[in-house]
């Protein structure tokens, strides 16, 4: 996986400038595992990353400073999302990450991609939003059903994705031979926009940067998942239930576009100090964050404090499960 060297290296000058050198080694540092840069996962991670970050010599809470744990940066880090954030967290090469609810308990339990591989020290922190599945097609493409795919050129998102895994079990259980590409949301859009695609699959919060720009150029469709089709596919990937996207989400959709969707979850391993997550739960859920998840994107606004359990089906972490007794959430 590689990571934004960049970021970090922003984050360490700036700490530099900020306290010099002593307060250089008071920091700690803590890398979430977002997705590709044209999705939701890196604005929502980089959000989250802010507000529980507070590093040293900056200003306190009450003095309008953020009310992140004290001496932390965290760190946004662009990777291919769900499966490969829980593979790096599991392996210690992340300290945290955003992954899709059904990546989470396979990877949790060992089943779907994780057969053999379990993720067992992966635990939640908080359930944050629903993910959206779209059906992107080029402008001017209408399908009847999913069935109308055959033969068609389709991304199918990045590989280690949980989208990719998904998309997957629906092709098989319909049964339709396709060209398929490996790729994240920008090369999707792009080879969309170049008429290399036909159409691609992404799940994610919306509305995506990647597609606002795509339908102020060529434009695009967004396929209705059928009733039916919704209900199926719900059966065979029960970690996806009835959504919509809301017509005006995106400029160029005027009608709504009924889907499925599934929960994005923070997670982190049950390596990290308990003291520590019980910090970071309860900055994501202060006051100063909940102001910046309302302004800082469209999707933050779904991240509640009273959905933060919702979905959640392998155990919290301690730290944050401590956090949650608290505030009277869990007994």
């Amino acid at each position: 996986m590689k990571f934004k060297g960049k970021l970090i290296a922003a984050a360490i000058a700036g700490m530099m400038l900020a306290g010099g050198a002593a307060m250089a080694q008071e920091m700690k540092f803590w890398r979430i595992g977002t997705g590709g840069a044209g999705g939701t996962y890196f604005p929502i991670g980089g959000l989250i990353a802010n507000a529980i970050s507070s590093p040293p010599g900056a200003r306190a809470c009450d003095k309008g400073g953020t009310c992140g744990v004290p001496g932390l940066i965290a760190i946004a880090v662009s990777t291919n999302a769900s499966v490969a954030n829980m593979n790096a967290i599991h392996a210690g090469q992340l300290d945290a990450g955003l992954a899709g609810a059904q990546s989470v308990t396979q990877g949790y339990n060992g089943t779907g991609k994780f057969v053999g591989n379990k993720k067992d020290k992966v635990r939640i922190i908080a359930n944050l939003y629903p993910e959206d599945m779209h059906l992107v097609l080029s402008k001017g493409l209408t399908l009847k059903s999913l069935k109308d795919l055959n033969g068609k050129r389709i991304g199918v998102a990045a590989a280690g994705s949980g989208t990719q895994v998904s998309v997957r079990m629906i092709l098989k259980h319909y049964g339709i031979k396709a060209r398929e590409s490996e790729l994240n949301l920008g090369q999707s859009t792009q080879r969309l926009a170049d008429g290399q695609l036909d159409a691609f699959f992404y799940a994610g919060g919306t509305p995506f940067a990647a597609l606002i720009q795509l339908g102020s150029t060529k434009g695009f469709n967004l396929y209705k998942f059928s009733e039916s089709e919704r209900k199926e596919i719900n059966k065979i990937i029960p970690y996806y239930v009835e959504s919509n996207i809301p017509a005006g989400t995106y400029e160029n959709i005027t009608t709504d576009t009924p889907t499925v969707a599934v929960n994005g979850q923070l997670v982190t391993s049950i390596d990290q100090p308990a003291d520590l997550v019980y910090g970071i739960t309860k900055a994501l859920w202060s006051k100063k964050t909940r102001s910046l998840l309302d302004k800082g994107h469209a999707k933050g606004k779904a991240i509640r404090l009273e959905t933060a359990l919702k979905g959640v089906l392998i155990p919290l972490h301690p730290g944050a499960e401590r956090f949650y007794k608290e505030v009277g959430m869990i007994k």
